[in-house]
This record gives structure tokens, C-alpha cells and sequence, in this order.
């Protein structure tokens, strides 16, 4: 009989769930087993790393709060945001059972990941942007080691020996980047001791002059963050409704400035001289940046000189229509930008017929001028051509009472607007630009220059100054050192960027001689603008190219006619031994700009004859070009020219072309004379606007191009320099002019060949 046994089911382990969970938790719960004291320490590195590139950022964009509190804002959004991060990620490291100090390395891969977005969004390409958020991330966390180290005190050699480790490149970067300038340039002190011009015989115009004046602001009243426009106003002007011309405006724009297109205010800042006038207007218009730095306090430096000159000098302010990165950029903001300029211009002429305010009877209608920075710089050329734009507006009619008839752009855009730009007849016009500019890197200025022409026998003249060490945003004293914002600026040269109040000396310069001449008349300076080393004795030593071209200018040839490269305005054209070809001069991207050259280049297979011992280029003058120079007052031959030496970097040709010029009369008498008997061709400035080569081509989408562009310098030869090589040469009666290439692999661009006449023969007062 056998036995009924009943067996116990056999012990089951937890499912499979359970234990799943059970092993999560366990290494969650440990997740900080690894983070001993010295990792805690080491923590403040990547926290550090994290703040900084906080701070940074919103400095690029700032609230409007304030520096102070956009900082404060930045570190607690940075402490927040890698808390969360950090411990995040150490919980998803644990989970991975990695044996390391997880919470240090979620804190180190968040640091690393604010960096990379900091600098992808702030410019750079991916590539380069992962590059430097990891070097900074490698650089937190020895930096936190060692504070660490030093902390615990396991290790004081091995924690200082950290620190050197991690301030190395930050010191070696913070050298590169603020050295003293490396170009290979001669300086203007060196070549205003070589003694070829005469130094100008007139007071420096940036000292101030002998009037006293006072500075008052005008405004809407009622401005919510500057008391000067609000309470502070000394008179209360009109809104101006731009409505017309704007339709986009976020509501983020209206809550920060408390006014809408329908109610823009006219605010400016004045200086003006004491007594009874009239004086010349001058208006200050500044360019765009963050709309809340204010921009437009930053030319002070002018005012107060100019008014002191005798100038009513008028900073408008158009921080309205700035960028933004909260709430962007109002669209038409460059026409805007323009028909404000008119309404402050019909805001003055109200005022100045209003017995009681400072502007009455103060102001010279007759002599007005307007100077603009980067795209105020083109608001101001464009308000001087309005009638292209604002046909029928009131504010067109109203302005027309002012003759304008000077214009400044310091660094200016040149953007098409409507598909038209700015044509200046008749008006002085002067503009300045340097070759470090990393915003404006383009000489835009030029463009304008070209666009300017003069009818008839006019005092009026055109002028640009190429300055090898000047960048954009220090011709403006509030806008600091990087034409960048940052974090994208931190990474643009500082190495031979001049000092800011160098540059603002040449600003200072330039205008007050520019408008003392075209508004006041005052004819001593006029020759600083023909031939800069005239007046070395005021200004910084760097490099500078000058372009010249007054409305006496007998044009020979301009090459505007036709693309024949052997027919100019003034006769025939031919070559010999050389490559010469017409074609438009070019910006740093290989742009055109609005003015063609002829491009003579001595190398490879050159045109005309193989074989000769001259490489020659000559303009056969016609008879009735011949004809006109006769009846002329020309005191000596003048021309454009950009050293093309540099155009290839393994080019072996020598830094300066060997140019000689030649005149030949109806008699066949001849004078040559060595181009660098009146003034040498200077190399061009080679740019590298970032710390690196590399760099420079993964940053702002690769915006600087070329390191170099075309710069015209223009050549003064006059007729007694060459009367002194052959005495015999008839000047009524020349009939031939030749450029001779004399270095192999010369290469060189001309323009405007023709004749310059005697001051003197000047017709049309100032």
C-alpha cells in the first residue's frame, strides 16, 4: 500500500520585474558613491564653466535690466539649469553601473553641452563651436581638480601644477589677442619723415575751438527709461507716425519702450555754441546695435567739438529701430532709419521758428550736414538723396529747406533699398573705414564714393580714409572693443586693433577739417583730404590709404563709357608687354562695386609684343580732350591706384609694385618719373579678423571672405615735378600719358586718370 506524500512547491526567486526595480533602485541610491570630497570640489569647475558661459551669452542678449542683473539672472539660470542637469544625468550614469564620480561627470557633460549651444547659436559652425566647448570643458575640469586638490590637501604640487595647466591657454589666448600690432606696414611717422608733402600750416582741428556752448536734450517726454527724453527734456517735440513704413512691431518692443510705429519719438541730444549765430547743423545718427545699449550718447566726443567750432551739433536717437533679441528688428528699419532723420530736421526748423527755444534764429539753413555710423552711415547718404525714396511725404517737403551739403559715413552698410541706393551730386561727401572691422568688414564707404559725382566747376570734393588699425564699433565710444556680439566677438583679433581713443583722434580729424571746410569754408584743410600725410602731425601712427576727387577733376579716363578696354572718355588706350583687362573693382567676397578699372599685370603670357624691354600701359589723348586741358587751370596729372601684389599669397612678385609715369607733349618732349618720388604704394593691410585661420572659416557663416580688398590710393603728380626731369615739356599741350611696370609679377589697378586744377580756380563758395 503505498503512501500518499504531498510536496512543498519549491521557493521562487522575485519576478523578473521585481528584481529589475529592485537593481534600479540599489543603483540609484548610489548613485553619488563615487563623488568623494574631492569630486564635490572639483564640482565648482564645470559650475564655473557654466556661469561664465551664462553670462556671456545674455551679454550678447541683453533684458534691458541692466548689467548687474542680466549677470545675476545668468548665474542663477546657470546654477539652476546644471543642478538639474547634473544630477540628471548622474542618476542616468548610475543606471549604467559605470564606476566613476557620476555626479561630477553630469555636471562636466552639462557644462560641455551650455558651451556648445552658447557658441552654436552665437555664431559658430558646429564643428568649431564642439572644438572649443570641449577645450573650455577639459579646462573646467582640471581647473575644478585642482581646486580640489588644494582643498583636501592631497596634493598642493600636483593642484598648483593643475591651475598653471588651465590659466596656460587662457593667458597665451589673452596674449594673442591683445598684442601690439604685427602688420608689415610702414607707419605714417615713417613715411611723413621721408619728407615728400608739406606738412598743412593750420590749428589741429580736433582741439576744441573758441566757442563756449551749453548741451540740452529734446524729446517726447515721456521716455520709460531715460529721464533725459522723459522729465529731463528741455523742449517737448511731436510724435511721428512711421505706421506707413512699418508693419512689423512685436508687442515685446512696445511693453520695453512703451510706443508703437504710430508714435516714434523724435529724441536727440544737442550742443550748441553760444551767441547769435546762425551756425551751421550738423546731425549725428548712429548705427545698429543691441537696442538696449543706447546708442546714440556715444558721439558726444563730436558734439562737444563741433560746438565748439561754431556747429550745432545734434545726436539723434534711433535705438528704437535696433536689433533686438527679444523681439528683433522692425522691418524697413534702413528707410525708417531715414525718414527719421527728416522729421528731426522738420522737428528743428519747427523749433527754430518758435521765439524761446535755443534754436531760434540759430540755425543756418544754408549749411547742413549729416554724419551717420554703419547703417546710420547709409541713413545719411540716403536722407541726402531722399527724394529716390520719399517723393510726396510731408516730411520730404518740410526738410527741403535745409541744403544739405555735406555728408560723413564713418564704416557705413550699403544695402539696396527698394532696389535703388543713394546717388550724391554736388555734395561733399567723406567717409571713413578700417581695415579690421569685423561688422562692416567690406569697404561699403567706397561704394558710395564711387556713386558721388559733381557738375561744373565745383569747390565741393569726395574723400575716403582706408585706416589699417581701426575696426567698427570704436568710432562710437559706448560701443566698446568687438564689432561682434558676443560670445562670437570674444573669438574676432584684438591683436592690432588700435586703441579706441587713437581712433576716435582720426575721427575727431577727419570730420572737424571735413566740416570746417564744406561749411565754414576754411580752405587750409582741404589739402589733408587730397593727401593724408598732410597731416601726420595729428594723427595715430598706423597705415592709411586716401582716395581724393574734387568737382574740378578733368577726367580722362574712368572706364563708366564702355567695355572696350582701348577706348577711355579722354582718348584711346593700348599695352605693351603686359596683361591689362577692364573690369569692375571687388569687396572681400569678390563682389562688384560700381566702378570699373583697367588691371595691369606683369607676369604669364602678356598682351601685345613678347618680346620688349618696356611693360607699358598709355592713353593717346584726343584732340578735344587736348583742346579742354588747354583751356583748363590743371596744375598736374592725378589717378586712382590699387596695389594688386597681394592678390595671390604665393605670389613672389614684391609687396610694392615699381610704377613709373610718364608725360608726352605734341613735340614728343617726355618727363618720367618714378611713382615713389611723390608718395610710395604702400601693401595692402592683410586681415585676419579671428584667433585663427581655421577658425575664420567656421565662424558667422565664414562672413570676412578675403583677408584683403582693393583699396584705391589716389596720386598727386604735379606739372612742376615733371617740368624739373625735362623742362622742355609743353603742359598746355599734352598729347600722351604712360604707366610702366617695372617688377616682375607687378600688378596693379587704375581709375580715375585725369587732371586736377589749382585751388585757386575754384568757382561756388562753400
Amino acid at each position: 500500500m503505498g503512501m500518499n506524500i504531498e510536496y512543498a512547491p519549491a521557493p521562487q526567486g522575485p519576478r523578473l520585474h521585481r528584481r529589475i526595480l529592485s537593481g534600479t533602485g540599489r543603483r540609484i541610491a548610489q548613485t553619488y558613491r563615487y563623488d568623494t570630497t574631492l569630486w564635490r570640489m572639483a564640482l565648482s569647475g564645470p559650475w564655473i564653466l557654466c556661469i561664465l558661459a551664462c553670462s556671456i551669452a545674455v551679454m550678447g542678449i541683453p533684458t534691458g535690466l541692466g548689467s548687474a542683473a542680466d549677470i545675476i539672472l545668468a548665474a542663477g539660470a546657470a546654477t539652476l539649469g546644471m543642478a538639474l542637469a547634473g544630477n540628471l544625468l548622474a542618476v542616468l550614469l548610475a543606471l549604467t553601473g559605470l564606476r566613476i564620480p557620476r555626479l561630477f561627470t553630469g555636471s562636466w557633460l552639462s557644462a560641455f553641452g551650455v558651451v556648445l549651444l552658447v557658441l552654436y547659436f552665437g555664431g559658430l559652425e558646429l564643428e568649431a563651436a564642439a572644438v572649443i566647448a570641449g577645450i573650455g570643458a577639459l579646462a573646467s575640469a582640471i581647473g575644478g581638480l585642482a581646486a580640489g586638490l588644494l582643498r583636501t590637501r592631497r596634493s598642493l604640487t600636483g593642484g598648483l601644477l593643475a591651475m598653471v595647466l588651465v590659466l596656460s591657454p587662457f593667458a597665451l589666448a589673452y596674449g594673442y589677442g591683445t598684442g601690439k600690432p604685427t602688420d608689415a606696414l610702414p607707419s605714417l611717422q615713417t613715411i611723413a619723415a621721408a619728407g615728400k608733402v608739406t606738412p598743412l600750416i593750420a590749428p589741429d582741428p580736433s582741439k576744441p575751438g573758441d566757442h563756449s556752448f551749453n548741451t540740452f536734450t529734446y524729446g517726447s517726454g515721456q521716455d520709460l527709461h531715460r529721464k533725459e527724453y522723459g522729465s529731463g527734456a528741455a523742449l517737448i517735440s511731436a510724435p511721428a507716425d512711421a505706421s506707413d513704413y512699418i508693419s512689423s512691431w512685436p508687442s515685446l518692443r512696445t511693453l520695453f519702450w512703451g510706443f508703437d510705429p504710430g508714435t516714434l519719438p523724435l529724441n536727440a541730444r544737442v550742443w550748441m555754441p553760444d551767441g547769435d549765430g546762425p551756425y551751421p547743423l550738423v546731425l549725428m545718427v548712429h548705427g545698429n546695435h543691441m537696442m538696449e545699449d543706447f546708442s546714440e550718447d556715444g558721439y558726444a566726443y563730436l558734439g562737444e567739438l563741433l560746438a565748439s567750432r561754431g556747429f550745432i551739433a545734434v545726436t539723434l536717437d534711433e535705438n528704437f529701430l535696433n536689433y533686438s533679441a527679444w523681439s528683433g528688428i522692425p522691418d524697413n528699419d534702413y528707410k525708417v532709419r531715414t525718414w527719421m532723420i527728416l522729421k528731426h530736421l522738420q522737428q528743428i526748423a519747427s523749433f527754430a521758428e518758435e521765439p524761446g527755444t535755443p534754436f531760434y534764429q540759430k540755425v543756418d539753413y544754408d549749411h547742413t550736414a549729416l554724419l551717420g555710423h554703419s547703417r546710420g552711415g547709409q541713413a545719411v547718404a540716403m536722407a541726402a538723396d531722399a527724394t529716390r525714396w520719399f517723393t510726396g511725404d510731408p516730411a520730404l517737403e518740410a526738410a527741403r529747406q535745409f541744403h544739405i551739403t555735406s555728408v560723413v559715413a564713418l564704416a557705413p552698410t550699403d544695402k539696396a533699398i527698394d532696389s535703388k541706393q543713394a546717388t550724391l551730386r554736388d555734395v561733399s561727401y567723406l567717409t571713413l573705414q578700417g581695415a579690421r572691422d569685423g561688422d562692416v568688414h567690406d569697404f561699403y564707404g567706397d561704394r558710395q564714393y564711387m556713386r558721388s559725382s559733381y557738375t561744373g566747376n565745383t569747390a565741393a570734393f569726395k574723400s575716403s580714409l582706408y585706416i589699417a588699425g581701426a575696426n567698427h564699433s570704436q568710432f562710437n565710444s559706448d560701443w566698446g572693443l568687438y564689432d561682434q556680439t558676443l560670445p562670437a566677438g570674444l573669438f574676432l583679433n584684438r591683436a592690432q586693433i588700435m586703441d579706441g581713443a587713437e581712433q576716435r583722434q582720426i575721427a575727431m580729424v577727419y570730420v572737424s577739417a571735413f566740416l570746417e571746410t564744406t561749411l565754414h569754408g576754411k580752405t587750409e584743410y582741404r589739402p589733408l583730404f587730397r593727401d593724408y600725410r598732410s597731416g601726420a602731425q595729428w594723427l595715430p601712427d598706423t597705415a592709411y590709404y586716401n582716395r581724393f576727387q574734387s568737382g574740378a577733376h578733368l577726367t580722362v579716363a574712368d572706364y563708366e563709357e564702355d567695355r572696350k578696354r582701348d577706348t577711355v572718355r579722354g582718348g584711346t588706350a593700348a599695352a605693351e608687354g603686359l596683361r591689362w583687362t577692364e573690369e569692375s573693382a571687388k569687396d572681400r567676397e569678390a563682389n562688384n562695386k560700381p566702378s570699373y578699372g583697367v588691371v595691369l599685370e606683369r607676369s604669364g603670357s602678356p598682351d601685345g609684343q613678347s618680346e620688349t624691354s618696356e611693360t607699358a600701359y598709355s592713353i593717346t589723348l584726343s584732340d578735344t580732350f587736348i583742346s579742354s586741358l588747354a583751356e583748363s587751370a590743371a596744375e598736374g596729372l592725378t589717378f586712382s591706384l590699387a596695389n594688386r601684389n597681394g592678390d595671390e599669397e604665393d605670389s613672389e612678385a614684391a609687396l610694392t609694385p615699381e610704377v613709373e609715369v610718364e608725360l608726352t607733349d605734341s613735340n614728343d618732349a617726355a618727363a618720367r618719373l618714378p611713382l615713389d618720388e611723390a608718395a610710395d604704394i604702400l601693401p595692402l593691410p592683410q586681415t585676419e579678423f579671428t584667433v585663427s585661420p581655421w577658425l575664420e572659416e567656421r565662424i558667422m557663416d565664414g562672413k570676412f571672405g578675403d583677408r584683403t580688398e582693393p583699396v584705391f590710393q589716389t596720386y598727386e603728380l604735379s606739372f612742376e615735378r615733371f617740368l624739373e626731369e625735362e623742362p622742355a615739356l609743353d603742359t598746355g599741350m599734352l598729347t600722351e600719358i604712360t604707366f610702366y611696370l617695372q617688377g616682375e609679377g607687378d600688378k596693379i589697378m587704375l581709375d580715375d586718370i585725369g587732371f586736377y586744377e589749382r585751388e585757386d580756380s575754384l568757382e561756388g563758395a562753400y
